[in-house]
């Protein structure tokens, strides 16, 4: 996230890995019909993604909505109506924006339809939810980091790298195999 724009600029927070919480598919379904409420057709899609989105892979208990728009360059397009609904913008960067609730238990990450940034998020959830042996490589990864102190948050995320491309080359070779 080098080209990322951090409103607030960097957070230290405490990052606790839960084990998984069935309750967090509710917690984006009611996220979503928030989202879809407020933007109507300007959301071409509306995902859950990230580790919250896989079951029995432990996670932060942050739930990552993924919105698909037409050009998430375009804030003005979709932003006043994400504000209305209590998100806070958290992160600008080409074609992502990042949102929060005031809790920061919510994330909602906007991108442009169909851009690579979409594609691969939702394969490496598909993956995850596929594959037991990647999901627990992921699982001790995240749990070996988080025991460790980080001067923000994006460290840790920024640590996880290596593993997810991994985690990702292997994603994408099995998505070439599927139709």
């Amino acid at each position: 996230m080098d080209d990322a724009v951090f409103i607030g600029g960097p957070e230290k927070r405490a990052i606790v890995i839960e084990d998984y919480d069935p309750g967090w598919t509710a917690r984006f379904e009611h996220a979503e019909a928030s989202l879809r409420q407020a933007l109507g057709p300007r959301a071409c899609r509306i995902e859950h993604f990230g580790s919250t989105a896989v079951p029995g892979l432990a996670a932060k208990g942050i739930i990552d909505v993924m919105v698909e728009v037409e050009d998430a360059d375009d804030e003005a397009a979709y932003g006043p109506a994400l504000e209305a609904q209590g998100y806070a913008i958290r992160v600008r960067q080409p074609g992502h924006r990042m949102y929060r609730t005031p809790d920061l238990d919510t994330h909602v990450h906007v991108l442009t339809e169909g851009s690579d940034a979409a594609r691969i998020r939702l394969l490496f959830r598909d993956w995850l939810r596929h594959d037991a042996r990647d999901r627990r490589l992921y699982e001790d990864t995240k749990r070996e980091l988080a025991r460790q102190e980080w001067d923000a948050t994006n460290d840790y995320s920024d640590a996880k790298g290596a593993v997810v491309d991994q985690i990702l080359a292997r994603a994408q070779r099995w998505a070439a195999t599927r139709p």
